[in-house]
């Protein structure tokens, strides 16, 4: 597979993965505020804004550190990818939608927060799965107690 598909794909996990994370903090919100509080089911709104948080983030980590692997990243960095990606995401989603500057001051601090958690949680897994991986491969088992 080409360079560009496979990060054309991996893009496209980040996102539904991400996608996924900001459902279910929809769910959550839906259920705290109730249903038919808002024009949008919140579950599909941050699932979609997870999505495009997820791609836009694999932009920026793919233009800043195409080249590391993530053993080399440190986590503080990665989140702080993950941050820039998020604030990128609501300039532009304020910018499409034609809301008014000030709505950055709440949007950025969110979106900044939010694609920083998932930016860490998304290296935890990868470096989990890369461990589980690298201990099937040796023929260990995945619980290392020799069994």
């Amino acid at each position: 597979m080409s360079k560009w598909l496979r990060r054309i794909r991996g893009a496209i996990g980040m996102g539904l993965t991400w996608g996924l994370a900001w459902f279910s903090a929809g769910m959550v919100l839906l259920f705290i505020v109730g249903f038919g509080a808002a024009d949008v089911p919140f579950p599909l709104g941050f699932g979609l804004l997870g999505f495009l948080a997820g791609v836009t983030f694999s932009g920026v980590l793919g233009l800043a550190e195409g080249r590391r692997t993530f053993d080399e990243m440190s986590l503080p960095r990665f989140a702080a990818w993950g941050g820039l990606g998020g604030v990128l995401l609501s300039v532009l989603f304020i910018l499409v939608a034609g809301l008014g500057g000030d709505l950055l001051l709440v949007l950025g601090p969110v979106f900044g927060l939010a694609g920083a958690g998932c930016a860490a949680g998304s290296l935890a897994l990868a470096r989990q799965a890369d461990d589980r991986s690298l201990a099937g491969s040796r023929g260990d088992d995945l619980l290392g107690d020799g069994s």
